[in-house]
């Protein structure tokens, strides 16, 4: 059965082009979002980053497909061993003086039924992500 994709939405006090770097560049993105070894905004490109949910580690295997610089970045979402495939788009909106950025996972329906894999799970995890962690990031950055 197909669901609804989880659509999270987040206001930022900042341009669209510095939430884009935040968005790419992969020493920005280790301080508010994952340890990612190597990434590039291509389409094509290919990335692994761990994370973790009570003690296990999960091996995240990710694929960008879309690239529209400073407005769209969106990229394929799977898990090493498990079976299921989604898809993250980050969206960029500017709005006067802010910016709104908007976040659509899809395809969570794919991934085991399980508890590790639960859709609260993905949405409490993405609303800390962009809600807490990356507007802590933009806020500290601005205040230096």
């Amino acid at each position: 059965m197909k669901q609804e994709p989880l659509v999270v939405e987040q206001r930022y006090n900042a341009p669209a082009e510095r939430i884009w770097q935040a968005l790419t560049n992969k020493e920005q993105m280790k301080q508010w979002y994952f340890d990612i070894a190597e990434f590039e905004p291509k389409a094509g490109f290919e990335f692994t980053f761990n994370g973790e949910n009570e003690g296990t580690v999960f091996v995240h295997q990710c694929k960008i497909t879309e690239v529209v610089p400073n407005k769209k970045l969106k990229h394929s979402w799977a898990y090493k061993d498990y079976e299921g495939l989604s898809f993250v788009t980050f969206e960029l909106f500017n709005e006067g003086e802010s910016t709104r950025l908007k976040l659509t996972h899809e395809g969570l329906e794919s991934f085991p039924q399980t508890k590790d894999f639960k859709r609260e799970n993905f949405k409490e995890g993405w609303t800390y992500i962009l809600g807490t962690s990356l507007n802590n990031f933009l806020a500290q950055e601005k205040a230096q």
